[in-house]
């Protein structure tokens, strides 16, 4: 896997949300979520909350693809998947909404929303804030702002807007000096396991990080859990929030191994 994947992702993220723009007009987009921030009736699901206070903290990723991997279940359902996470204890659900890099969609987060009663992660690269009204549109409760894909001003200026729409924010960090993003409406600070340019994987680095982060913000670890005492050992440095896909999504039931997974965290 080349180096510079994320630029290219980014890149291509770009160029994509453009094309979406000529698709629906950005005007009817930020008309149509004013109306839904309107509706006092409309439901919203606190992902935060959701973390600090379960017994497990999975956030169970619905991801049929990656760079680096190919393939990991081409046929997965968005209206089976996700609504099974939720039913075997899921703290949350993150989707995947990019389409050529992680094989998501939109769609897949709309049609999840109505199924599911725990809060929804819109998972993508987010440069545009064009993007968190999709994300709020589509039903998402929460975004994943990346601090590698974006400068501190972007990320600031993304992370307001995000609260204005009613999103809580998951900054995303992978070293020491992206800390430096941490501020004003940032809800949970998530340390990314993978590099995102080389694709290489390490938990530590999740422990190397766990001293310098905020202890006023929901922790959440992220990519390369696969084993329910990693996340046992997390928990006792301080996260509260486990990110984990591929673990479930290669499984025949991704619900059930979900479940027994759990089973083993809080046994």
């Amino acid at each position: 896997m080349a180096k510079d994947i994320l630029e290219e992702i980014v890149a291509w993220k770009r160029i994509e949300v453009e094309q979406q723009k000529k698709q629906v007009e950005p005007s009817l987009l930020y008309s149509n979520v004013e109306k839904l921030l309107e509706d006092d009736n409309r439901q919203h699901l606190s992902m935060r909350e959701s973390l600090a206070t379960s017994a497990s903290g999975i956030i169970a990723e619905f991801k049929r693809k990656s760079p680096s991997k190919g393939w990991i279940k081409e046929e997965g359902k968005p209206d089976i998947i996700p609504p099974s996470y939720c039913q075997n204890g899921a703290s949350a659900i993150s989707i995947l909404t990019d389409e050529k890099y992680f094989g998501g969609s939109l769609r897949f987060l709309r049609t999840a929303r109505p199924m599911v009663t725990c809060p929804i992660l819109r998972k993508d690269f987010i440069v545009d804030e064009y993007q968190l009204y999709q994300a709020k549109a589509i039903g998402a409760d929460a975004v994943l702002l990346i601090a590698a894909d974006l400068t501190q001003s972007e990320c600031k200026a993304l992370a307001k807007k995000a609260h204005e729409l009613q999103l809580e924010t998951l900054l995303e960090v992978h070293s020491e000096p992206e800390l430096e993003y941490v501020g004003d409406n940032i809800d949970m600070v998530g340390v990314n396991n993978r590099n995102l340019g080389t694709f290489h994987t390490d938990v530590e680095n999740s422990y190397r990080l766990a001293a310098l982060l905020p202890k006023d913000y929901v922790l959440v670890s992220e990519s390369g859990i696969s084993n329910p005492q990693t996340v046992r050992e997390l928990r006792e440095a301080g996260f509260r929030g486990f990110l984990i896909g591929e673990t479930f999504m290669k499984t025949a039931d991704p619900g059930a191994a979900l479940k027994e997974f759990i089973t083993q965290v809080i046994q």
